[in-house]
């Protein structure tokens, strides 16, 4: 059977638990839909729950999934608890799991209980389905390691998160860059949502020994959504106060011109995360030209491939350290944003949309 004839008797099924918008899953359903659709595929996308901001026009609810035939083939995004965990192994089509990670339960256990339960149940049910998925997609080298791990024996392949630069050369928001631009500060910034694998008080810890000891002319972005996880953003404030740090600034939600604005600003992006599965913000650090420094943990060290500083340990004072150096060797700095800009060619967009095009028509001739 040719590839058109492949085309024309598979349906390529995207089944996602949460359709969220502007987080790394979603955009990555997204962005291989688009990809599908573009090069005749015959797909849709199915989720539990779709964020109301979503464009519709190729999204139902699960309840709505056709019957399936033996031709078909899911692509299943695994990234949280959900019955579908336990439901997808008896559908009777070829699956390919889709594998985001899930965030360790004990980062949550002070925060929120309904979640700690949620990610403590997805481990259970994601090593479950260790004998009955034969095909997994990882999205990072990590991930690949994490289902060895648990015991899956069949074949992973690693595939990027699917990025659409051509957003990031969308028009940033002029206020933020007037109002935070040419005015003597330094601007650092870390993006991600507030949560507690992320660290955010650790990025504080290191940005407050570099205003007080390198640079009073100095401000930290904190850009990302605190929503659900307010007691943690509520002690990370805390915490800055009781510091006395100044030009802490937390965003909170905002529009996506909004970020793009504050990378546009940004001299040095600085990531001291425990858990990450890929870490998207690092690869759009690269794209806008920002040396990186990022404590080396999970798929940090994967995503970031040597084209930054990773820190073996946490020392405020040597991290600070570190930033102002970079940021007062030219010569060091450009070498790291020149860095960034080859390891970006990894994750190219035709590039990573080319080989999962190639995986999909792999294993649905297998």
């Amino acid at each position: 059977m040719g590839k058109d004839e492949v085309k024309e008797n598979m349906r390529v099924y995207q089944i996602v638990t949460t359709l969220s918008y502007g987080d790394a899953v979603g955009n990555d359903v997204l962005a291989l839909d688009d990809a599908l659709r573009r090069h005749g595929y015959k797909t849709c996308i199915y989720a539990e729950h779709i964020d109301y901001r979503i464009n519709k026009k190729h999204v139902k609810r699960i309840s709505k999934l056709k019957k399936l035939r033996k031709d078909d083939l899911i692509v299943y995004h695994f990234a949280i608890a959900t019955e579908l965990n336990t439901q997808i192994k008896n559908y009777p089509c070829k699956i390919i799991m889709r594998y985001h990670n899930i965030t360790p339960y004990h980062f949550f256990k002070n925060y929120s209980q309904s979640l700690t339960e949620l990610c403590r149940q997805g481990r259970d049910q994601l090593e479950a389905l260790k004998d009955d998925i034969q095909y997994c997609i990882a999205d990072s080298e990590y991930n690949k390691n994490d289902l060895r791990e648990l015991g899956f024996t069949g074949r992973i392949d690693v595939l990027p998160i699917l990025i659409p630069f051509s957003d990031y050369e969308k028009e940033p928001d002029q206020y933020i860059v007037q109002q935070y631009s040419d005015d003597g500060y330094i601007n650092i910034l870390f993006t991600g949502r507030i949560a507690p694998n992320k660290k955010q008080e650790d990025v504080i810890a290191a940005f407050y020994m570099y205003q007080k000891y390198y640079n009073s002319k100095s401000r930290l972005f904190i850009v990302g959504s605190y929503a659900g996880m307010e007691s943690y953003y509520n002690r990370v404030k805390q915490y800055a106060e009781k510091l006395g740090v100044e030009n802490v600034i937390f965003t909170g939600h905002i529009k996506f011109d909004k970020i793009l604005a504050y990378y546009n600003i940004a001299d040095l992006f600085l990531c001291m995360s425990e858990h990450e599965g890929f870490c998207v913000p690092i690869v759009e650090s690269m794209f806008f030209g920002i040396p990186i420094i990022a404590y080396e943990s999970t798929a940090v060290v994967d995503t970031l491939g040597g084209a930054g500083i990773l820190l073996k340990e946490k020392k405020p004072l040597e991290t600070a350290g570190m930033i102002d150096y970079i940021l007062n060797h030219l010569e060091l700095r450009d070498q790291m944003v020149r860095a960034g800009r080859k390891r970006l060619e990894d994750f190219e967009h035709d590039r990573v949309e080319q080989q999962f095009l190639n995986y999909i028509g792999e294993y649905s001739k297998g």
